[in-house]
């Protein structure tokens, strides 16, 4: 009897000691809009093979880029709601759930790479992230998608006059549609699957992205005229469902949250490599490059701070007070 017992036992505890064991087993689904070859797919495919590194094979990663799981908005909903584990976007999407985030949208808030990391990785990037958490969101990091230029397919831009009257496609928001205004173009705004054809119709004149997604998108094909702005840089957020998080061991929350961090650096690296490549890959395709100068930078801010000082009251001034306090110390 005893000895039944004790097989009985044995038995259950290894029944247990499997279950936990498949428990343990996850599959993470991440998904963005860009496609496969950019950097930020790049930056996400280093995740996956450190998370599957780092868990022996118990937590796998699986990619979804080019928009396979929908827009950005559509994969927001599903990480809230907990079928979708993961994604990566642009940070200013997610100021329709905290209105703070709007911030990131601001034209040139920021000047350069040193300044963005500053901000993103230390306190401010952090507590914007923080204010997710309610919302079902947790924030792991910040990857990199550049600074934002401006193509066209009527004339070279060597001035900030030279941008007007044309009709360039915008991101779906206020903030977009008011600087474009600013500088006396036509903002149209547009969900980015829409843009190339609009652009090879003539729908739109031009469009404004960092280079690496100029390129990626064969946007060269239909725009003639490329000039290095600078006019806005926007962090992209790498968000894990809250829902998912709290099914994770620690030993499993620490593998993800490390990985993200390592990703991050690596994915960084890349997309600032990728710049001259892509750039050079235009340039031979036959696009024509222009820089603005100093000056026109300096005249193409001024016309951008009311828009600042217009968004500011709706983010709150608090915030914004905030980060250029932070900015200031890392100017110094």
């Amino acid at each position: 009897m005893k000895r039944l017992m004790l097989k009985t036992l044995v038995a259950a505890a290894a029944i247990a000691a499997f279950g936990a064991a498949q428990a343990q087993d996850k599959t993470i689904k991440f998904a963005t809009q860009n496609p496969k070859g950019h950097p930020i797919v790049m930056g996400m495919e280093k995740f996956a093979e450190i998370v599957a590194a780092k868990s022996g094979g118990k937590l796998k990663v699986n990619l979804f880029p080019g928009g396979t799981l929908g827009s950005d908005q559509a994969n927001v909903s599903a990480i809230q709601g907990g079928t979708l584990e993961m994604a990566s976007m642009n940070s200013g999407i997610l100021a329709s759930q905290v209105k703070e985030f709007a911030i990131y949208d601001f034209p040139f808030m920021f000047g350069s790479n040193a300044e963005v990391e500053a901000i993103v990785d230390g306190p401010f990037g952090k507590k914007l992230h923080e204010k997710l958490v309610p919302k079902g969101l947790i924030g792991l990091s910040y990857f990199e998608l550049g600074f934002r230029d401006i193509t066209n397919s009527k004339r070279p831009i060597t001035k900030v006059e030279d941008l007007a009257g044309l009709k360039l496609r915008v991101i779906p928001n206020p903030i977009n549609v008011d600087w474009v205004k600013a500088v006396d173009a036509n903002p149209t705004p547009l969900p980015f699957p829409e843009v190339y054809a609009a652009m090879e119709q003539k729908a739109v004149d031009g469009q404004e992205n960092p280079v690496t997604v100029i390129n990626a998108n064969k946007f060269f094909e239909v725009q003639k005229y490329l000039v290095l702005s600078h006019h806005q840089y926007n962090p992209q957020s790498v968000l894990i469902s809250k829902k998912f998080w709290d099914g994770l061991s620690p030993e499993q929350q620490k593998i993800i949250a490390s990985a993200a961090a390592e990703a991050t650096k690596y994915q960084r690296e890349q997309a600032r490599a990728q710049v001259a490549t892509a750039l050079d890959n235009m340039k031979k395709a036959g696009m024509q490059v222009t820089e603005l100068p100093p000056a026109e930078v300096a005249k193409m801010r001024d016309k951008m701070r009311p828009v600042t000082a217009k968004h500011a009251v709706t983010v709150g001034q608090e915030v914004v007070a905030e980060l250029q306090a932070e900015l200031a110390k890392v100017r110094k």
